[in-house]
């Protein structure tokens, strides 16, 4: 009980919570998804406003990239749920989802504004002397590469992301950690249920692992 572990207890406890765990993992997913989807499409838009000519753009980019890192996600998502679920009337699942979409949202856009920086600038002038308008260039010529080029610390984030979903158990989100939290206030198995709820985020991360090291070894054979 409570901070001593025991293995039979730790196995029948796993036994019998998996339908609770297994229902959080798919919530904790599909917030993860969200989060990403909607993350990845600000970050891009925040990067390519960050590398504008545009000095007003690069400023707006930059002091809201400022604002994301330097206030923690756990503030955030109290604001986004407290301070505008209210007045919007966002659901809980959209005020967690949308707090880590903005959040991931300043770092994603560092990992494209650095993959597209790292083309080399020949490459653009190459486009533009071809008669493409830059834009043109980015979408055919720039943005293709930087995406192969960003695969892998995208990957990081999105596991950073899933499990920094944990933060949404603190506005009573039904996710994993916050489900087990409450079948630890029930059962007082507190040792053996968090082992538990550590192991269904290693297989998460595991399994987001495996697919991110796919797409790379597919990226990786279609430039040959």
């Amino acid at each position: 009980m409570g901070g001593v572990f025991d293995f039979q207890t730790f196995y029948s406890e796993l036994i019998r919570t998996w339908p609770f765990f297994f229902e959080a993992a798919w919530i904790t997913l599909r917030l993860t998804i969200a989060a990403v989807v909607i993350g990845t499409i600000i970050g891009l838009f925040i990067a390519l406003l960050k590398l504008s000519t545009f000095q007003p753009l690069n400023w707006l980019a930059n002091i809201y990239i400022t604002i994301i890192r330097g206030t923690p996600l756990i503030v955030q998502i109290f604001v986004l749920y407290f301070g505008l679920s209210g007045g919007l009337q966002l659901s809980d699942f959209w005020a967690v989802s949308l707090a880590l979409a903005i959040h991931n949202s300043a770092y994603i856009a560092e990992i494209f504004r650095g993959a597209i920086q790292s083309i080399d600038k020949g490459q653009m002038e190459a486009g533009r002397s071809l008669g493409m308008t830059h834009s043109l260039t980015m979408r055919r010529i720039i943005m293709p590469q930087a995406s192969r080029r960003a695969v892998p610390p995208l990957g990081n984030q999105f596991i950073i992301a899933l499990k920094d979903s944990s933060l949404g158990a603190f506005v009573a989100m039904p996710e994993l950690f916050r489900t087990a939290q409450n079948i630890a206030a029930g059962t007082l198995n507190t040792m053996e249920t968090f082992i538990i709820v550590a192991i269904y985020y290693l297989v998460l991360v595991m399994a987001l692992t495996l697919i991110v090291n796919k797409v790379e070894d597919w990226l990786a054979k279609s430039e040959k």
